[in-house]
């Protein structure tokens, strides 16, 4: 599965750099290998930060919710791993998310209808998700992904702006369909992949049947976050109603299959 993702990425960098090749031959591969450089950086030592910032997650200090930090100390110490940060957001809408560059530098973010909504042992199952997601780095791996995908289009309009020579019906069909297209379903395959992956992490550490339990409930909830598509993939249920995303375009993969494989898990 590392090797489906890292084959996924591999392939979401190739469409950066021949959009670079196209439009601009050598140099504007070259141009387009340094941006890409510049935008993972970035990423990857200030992505956590900023999505703090952007959702106003606040610190839970461990006086203030000492079960869930006491929760969170224990499916570390099963994950392997230190414990992350835990954060808090303002929002009635049960939802959660990590983020972090690895995890010495990582953090649990959940929501307030998160906490009014499910019981603790809900609760263990969320962040025994997240904590999964943390410990194989895939909070890295999307957001970095998600990065590169949206610098291709801004690279994209830069090469295609700056040169009229490359003003034609196949340049626009690569520039404004096939390449977007194709990185998005990249970028998508990549995020659903680690999902599967970190709810059988998840439901190792704690309990398959409450996990499952929980997605259901957060997705029955039938809201949206007020929150953007770049960052859909965090979550541990797509923010976005089933109405407004098609499937297709999904960060995540149906509940129902989510919730299968957990229950196939707690039978065997």
């Amino acid at each position: 599965m590392i090797f489906r993702t890292a084959l996924l990425f591999g392939v979401l960098t190739a469409i950066f750099l021949s959009i670079g090749l196209f439009f601009g031959g050598t140099g504007g591969m070259f141009i387009a290998l340094i941006f890409s450089i510049v935008v993972n950086f970035f990423s990857y030592w200030f992505s956590d930060k900023i999505v703090l910032m952007m959702y106003r997650a606040k610190p839970v200090k461990n006086k203030d919710a000492p079960d869930l930090h006491s929760m969170l100390k224990e499916l570390s110490v099963k994950a392997g791993i230190p414990k992350p940060g835990l954060y808090l957001v303002e929002m009635d809408i049960p939802n959660a998310f990590a983020t972090g560059r690895s995890p010495k530098h990582s953090a649990v973010v959940v929501t307030r209808g998160l906490l009014a909504a499910l019981n603790t042992d809900e609760i263990k199952g969320v962040i025994a998700h997240e904590i999964t997601h943390i410990k194989h780095r895939d909070t890295l791996l999307s957001t970095m992904a998600a990065s590169v995908a949206g610098a291709l289009t801004w690279l994209g309009y830069l090469f295609f702006f700056s040169d009229e020579r490359n003003r034609n019906f196949f340049s626009y069909l690569i520039l404004f369909i096939a390449a977007p297209l194709a990185a998005m379903l990249v970028r998508l395959a990549i995020s659903r992949n680690r999902e599967f992956f970190a709810d059988r992490g998840g439901a190792e550490i704690s309990d398959p049947l409450e996990l499952a339990s929980a997605l259901e409930k957060i997705s029955s909830s039938g809201k949206s976050l007020n929150t953007k598509p770049s960052t859909a993939h965090m979550f541990i249920v797509n923010p976005f109603s089933a109405g407004n995303v098609a499937s297709l375009f999904s960060t995540h993969p149906p509940i129902n299959e989510r919730v299968a494989r957990l229950r196939n898990m707690a039978m065997r």
